[in-house]
């Protein structure tokens, strides 16, 4: 099989498909950790994904879940490479990712990652009544790269997708 420009498109519209297990309403490519898709010359399939996180333990079901959705298109031989450099951030995630996100009930990350350290005061929007007079209850929600936040207007817990860089 030929590498070509339509064949990495239709295959990176398969992996696109998969969800994060964690966040069933975001898929890799809207969370951002899809990297690459291609077609090598002996008609293997290599996926380049980053993790949000060294640690995330959603990895090997979203390596899974790519195998079963490129098996399901025909293709047998997939190759899937996870790449740590650079490190995922959330300003990889896409724009409807963050609305999809707040759709769900999770606050999505505001602002830009940073380099280096950066100390200052927020407000995170209530994904519920949009209120900005929330708090942070805990620095780690269901995920560690989320936090547990409350409305004090409609009195919601919440989380929100924290900025990672």
């Amino acid at each position: 099989m030929s590498n070509t420009i339509a064949d990495a498109k239709d295959l990176f519209a398969i992996a696109s498909k998969v969800t994060d297990p964690e966040i069933p309403v975001l898929s890799i490519a809207d969370l951002g950790i899809l990297r690459e898709v291609d077609l090598d010359e002996d008609g293997t399939v290599q996926v380049v994904i980053t993790p949000t996180y060294s640690g995330c333990p959603a990895m090997d079901a979203i390596n899974e879940d790519l195998y079963a959705a490129f098996k399901d298109a025909g293709y047998e031989k997939v190759n899937v490479k996870l790449v740590l450099t650079p490190a995922w951030s959330t300003d990889w995630m896409s724009e409807e990712g963050k609305t999809k996100l707040e759709e769900y009930g999770i606050a999505p990350p505001t602002g830009k990652g940073h380099a280096g350290r950066v100390t200052l005061g927020m407000s995170v929007k209530c994904p519920r009544c949009h209120s900005l007079n929330t708090r942070e209850l805990a620095r780690f929600a269901s995920t560690s790269c989320k936090a547990l936040y409350t409305c004090k207007d409609c009195l919601e817990p919440f989380d929100y997708f924290k900025v990672l860089s």
